[in-house]
């Protein structure tokens, strides 16, 4: 039988309005999942619609995959 994943997408920028993306920060968020099973999958690198005012900011789509049990 072939092994079944399950997927987990985490939006992720530095702040409200923008700012560089820290590599401390998703070094802390890639560590957090690993302990609960998850593993990198990929990394996209998009604008995130903003909480204050029209357009977006550039943040990132952290895809995580680990075996469903």
């Amino acid at each position: 039988m072939a092994q079944r994943y399950e997927y987990r997408v985490v939006e992720l920028r530095e702040g409200l309005i923008g700012g560089k993306m820290s590599g401390d920060k998703l070094e802390k968020v890639l560590n957090q999942h690993a302990r609960e099973g998850w593993q990198l999958k990929s990394i996209t690198s998009v604008e995130i619609k903003g909480r204050i005012g029209p357009g977006g900011v550039e943040g990132v789509l952290v895809t995580l995959e680990r075996p469903t049990t």
